[in-house]
């Protein structure tokens, strides 16, 4: 439950940096600037890792003292430093998965981030979660190797997905949505 509460935490800073990248990533497509579209996924992805870079080491190098923001349980202590490395590993993950997908969702591939999502941890992440927890019996820190290795897949797949972006296709995609948006108003009777 604590890496469960940190990782949480954390995550509503990244999701709002994601949150913002998709704003800005469909504004600057939207009006025909894919060369800024593509910046800002620089940008926003470098703010991203450097700040999850710079907690996981804090709490990597907190992780003796780390459990007693919790618990003054010896063995609860003892558990949290055994798995603040997994969980340093998971913040900067997740704080990738959720830049990655808000950059899928700016460039209106909420679908493919969608399957993206269920793949990795549908089919990847919990099998592994399961079968290291209940097979070989490493219980929590099992279930959280999957939940790891699932957001691992996760930012692999969006990664490769960003990369392969055509920033000019994508902006001729968005500015069609627009046109396309704007004749079906005018047809509804709303003026614009």
């Amino acid at each position: 439950m604590v890496c469960l509460t940190t990782t949480a935490l954390h995550y509503f800073l990244q999701y709002g940096i994601g949150a913002a990248a998709s704003t800005r990533v469909s504004n600057e497509l939207g009006s025909g600037n894919p060369l800024a579209a593509r910046a800002v996924v620089g940008v926003v992805l470098s703010i991203s890792l450097t700040e999850a870079v710079i907690v996981s080491i804090i709490l990597f190098c907190m992780r003796c003292v780390f459990g007693y923001a919790y618990s003054n349980d010896k063995e609860v202590v003892e558990y949290v430093k055994k798995v603040t490395p997994l969980l340093s590993l998971s913040i900067v993950m997740d704080s990738l998965q959720a830049v990655l997908s808000g950059i899928a969702r700016g460039c209106g591939r909420q679908q493919i981030g969608a399957c993206i999502n269920l793949g990795a941890y549908y089919f990847i992440g919990t099998p592994i979660s399961v079968l290291l927890c209940f097979v070989a019996h490493l219980r929590g820190k099992g279930l959280w190797i999957g939940v790891v290795t699932g957001s691992t897949m996760q930012v692999a797949l969006l990664a490769l997905l960003t990369a392969a972006t055509n920033w000019q296709k994508q902006a001729r995609i968005a500015k069609d949505r627009i046109f396309k948006g704007q004749l079906q108003q005018t047809a509804d009777g709303i003026e614009l």
